[in-house]
């Protein structure tokens, strides 16, 4: 038998906004294509189609709920937003009514209030009201920032998070309406990442945080760019996510190396160990977090708040990058790795203790759930 066809997505409307440089439609119609569906001018008779008002902007997370349930209306105050409309269903019809704003001819369908509703979005790790808002030609900027928001993962480190949120936001937007892929910010930052390598292994210490700094704003940076424009790609998404995944040991090897020309070196075999603690339980960490999907289908980061809440200061990248700062500013570099070294012993053994966990309440019959699902 052959397989049913996907809904069309159309978008209905005239609308001249534009977001991060690109007219609405263009964008809704990249996010779309993300998801599988195939973008059109105009729905077909016969075939199911999602239609959706160009005089809105919402978030992906809503086209995949509306994707999932046909004969569904998405509604931002009353008003038609989203609509899947069924093969029987007179889809022109129900285009045109969307495009002058009109409710009634969806009479039949089930409703969803965007003002009412809460979903749960794995990908990012967050349970949230997701956000449809009306465009506004003349200032797209809220819109703008809430679509920033929408891609930012709800579990994350605290620097993501908090630091450098707001500044990222502005270069994520500067970098769309300049016209500057996703992949062209990677390879930058890969550069600066490099950089940063080189000046750890020659001791230069404040120098390769600046340059490790504005690398891990830039790895903020590209994933936004390319979610906020619809521009994802499995390139990009293998580039940003093996060096994320690579290049840590990489750097606390360069600074351990850096500590003599610095002035501060340890004793060579205390220093193996240290790094070794380091790498090893850099990657320990990562074969649970491993282990933890396998096992139970989500992120270790988000079973329990506390988990989440952890996750804002574990061993990672960028705490570890914060110790290290603190430890300069007092002249310590040596001093910082020691840290860093008992910080990630520690992380460790806080997650094999959940793993542990997870599994004891799975072996008594208990279910191991996400606290945002």
């Amino acid at each position: 038998m052959p397989t049913q066809r996907p809904p069309l997505f159309v978008t209905v409307g005239s609308s001249p906004a534009r977001l991060f440089g690109i007219d609405a439609g263009t964008r809704a119609c990249r996010i779309a294509a993300r998801i599988g569906l195939e973008c059109a001018p105009a729905p077909e008779d016969g075939r199911a189609a999602v239609i959706a008002s160009d005089g809105y902007a919402w978030d992906p997370a809503w086209l995949k709920e509306i994707v999932r349930r046909p004969g569904t209306l998405l509604t931002l105050a009353g008003q038609p937003v989203l609509a899947h409309l069924p093969g029987g269903f007179a889809v022109a019809d129900g285009a045109a009514a969307m495009a002058a704003g009109r409710a009634e001819p969806f009479a039949g369908l089930d409703r969803l209030a965007a003002e009412n509703i809460e979903l749960s979005n794995a990908e990012l790790r967050k349970r949230d009201r997701p956000f449809v808002l009306p465009l506004d030609p003349a200032n797209p900027e809220p819109v703008e920032r809430a679509a920033y928001d929408a891609a930012y993962k709800g579990v994350t480190d605290a620097l993501t998070l908090y630091l450098w949120r707001r500044p990222a936001f502005h270069l994520t937007r500067w970098a769309a309406r300049a016209g500057i892929d996703p992949n062209t910010v990677t390879a930058v930052g890969a550069l600066l990442c490099l950089l940063a390598f080189i000046l750890f292994w020659n001791g230069y210490y404040w120098s390769g945080i600046a340059a490790g700094f504005a690398f891990m704003v830039l790895d903020t940076v590209d994933g936004k760019l390319a979610r906020c424009t619809g521009t994802s790609s499995p390139l990009g998404n293998f580039l940003d996510h093996g060096i994320d995944l690579v290049h840590p040991p990489f750097w606390w090897w360069a600074w351990a190396h850096g500590l003599a020309a610095y002035g501060t070196p340890l004793e060579p075999v205390y220093a193996a160990m240290l790094l070794a603690a380091i790498v090893g339980g850099y990657i320990a960490q990562r074969v649970i977090e491993g282990v933890f999907i396998r096992r139970f289908g989500m992120h270790i980061h988000v079973w329990q708040r506390i988990d989440s809440q952890f996750r804002l200061v574990t061993a990672r990248r960028n705490p570890n990058m914060a110790i290290l700062v603190a430890a300069m500013l007092i002249g310590r570099p040596d001093v910082g790795f020691e840290l860093v070294a008992l910080w990630t012993v520690l992380s460790l053994i806080f997650h094999a203790v959940r793993l542990a966990q997870a599994n004891a309440r799975a072996e008594r019959g208990g279910t191991v759930e996400s606290w945002i699902a």
